[in-house]
């Protein structure tokens, strides 16, 4: 349901706040019959007959377009990573594009078709402007997978969409935030993102009011930088924030993030993973991994396709507490700061805590 454009996505995370559908027409091509609405109806899986292989050529072939750098070691990246991995296990072959510019991803998709994928990926709703290629008769064997907020993507009986709601998130990391901060005696945070958009800033929002669940007088400085990427813009905000006195930083990024993590870990500063858990990393270093890795909810789509269990016209939306994404995790808890933080997200899963409600009344 961090980023990167996504960030909104990052998921954006944001997001966001990151979520996705699935889209497929149902045409005739020269060499098969492609199924009716009554053939689907019943099917009972919303696709055509011989997912994962849809167009019926003998082998499977997923397309993935991304509006990010698809090896920035984070958002972007982790979509890719994940359909590879996964692709590897099952014999299939992946086609791959990253940075893909808004304005071209119709063409894209047309080109996609035109390899004859079974599945085309976006790694973002930046790129939604592909999805009328869905109707046209080069993909009309191919099925969809498209990140969508709510109202980003029209529901439709041809899409299947998957979300999350990036408050939960990004209130859960300030949450987990606001804990190391208690513990550490300080009351200055920081977060850094890239375009300043309505996602981005109820990112911030969000995470300001987790990090006053625990410090109700906390101050939260926001920077946005106007680009996920640009390592040296990110840079110059985090250290203004440092100079500031902050001591705790989100770079809320896309391919910048590394590049301001750095910079924090040189100077003490704590910081989060916007999206995936790196909990692992070295260089830099992570205190706390927020996790809405589209990867991981595109995984789980890519493990109902292998097995035809794909539905169109409903909507998977992911749940903190509930399922295993999003969540949030320290990398090194102390005491009985893993207990809290996995009491906090169990509240949300069961509505003890109203995410949306949270943002307003703290932020």
């Amino acid at each position: 349901m961090t980023t990167a454009s996504t960030l909104r996505r990052r998921r954006a995370a944001v997001g966001l706040a990151l979520a996705g559908a699935l889209a497929l027409s149902a045409c005739a091509s020269n060499s098969a019959t492609a199924p009716t609405a009554t053939d689907q109806a019943a099917d009972g899986k919303g696709l055509p007959l011989k997912e994962p292989d849809v167009n019926g050529d003998g082998k499977v072939v997923i397309g993935v377009l991304s509006p990010g750098d698809i090896n920035d070691r984070g958002f972007y990246q982790s979509f890719v990573d994940s359909a590879e991995a996964f692709a590897k296990k099952q014999g299939w072959t992946v086609i791959k594009r990253g940075s893909v510019d808004a304005t071209d991803g119709l063409s894209a998709a047309r080109a996609l078709c035109q390899q004859h994928v079974d599945l085309i990926a976006l790694g973002g709703t930046d790129l939604k402007a592909a999805i009328p290629a869905s109707e046209e008769p080069v993909c009309a064997k191919t099925a969809w997978y498209v990140p969508a907020a709510k109202g980003v993507v029209t529901e439709s009986p041809k899409i299947l969409l998957s979300t999350d709601n990036p408050n939960q998130t990004q209130l859960a990391g300030g949450y987990a935030a606001g804990l190391k901060m208690k513990a550490a005696g300080v009351t200055t945070a920081g977060f850094v993102t890239g375009p300043k958009a309505a996602f981005s800033v109820a990112g911030a929002r969000a995470f300001t009011a987790g990090i006053r669940e625990v410090i109700p007088n906390a101050k939260v400085l926001v920077t946005y930088t106007g680009d996920y990427n640009d390592s040296a813009k990110a840079k110059e905000a985090m250290q203004a924030q440092i100079s500031q006195g902050a001591k705790l930083i989100y770079p809320n990024l896309g391919g910048a993030t590394d590049a301001a993590t750095k910079l924090a870990n040189a100077n003490g500063v704590m910081t989060l993973t916007p999206g995936t858990d790196r909990c692992s990393s070295t260089d830099p270093k992570f205190d706390i991994s927020v996790l809405f890795s589209p990867g991981s909810y595109f995984l789980a789509a890519l493990e109902e396709f292998a097995k035809n269990n794909l539905k169109m016209g409903t909507t998977r939306v992911w749940q903190m507490g509930v399922d295993p994404y999003p969540a949030v995790k320290f990398c090194d808890p102390k005491g009985d700061e893993a207990k809290k933080l996995t009491e906090f997200m169990k509240k949300i899963g069961n509505k003890e805590i109203d995410a949306d409600a949270e943002v307003k009344r703290l932020s």
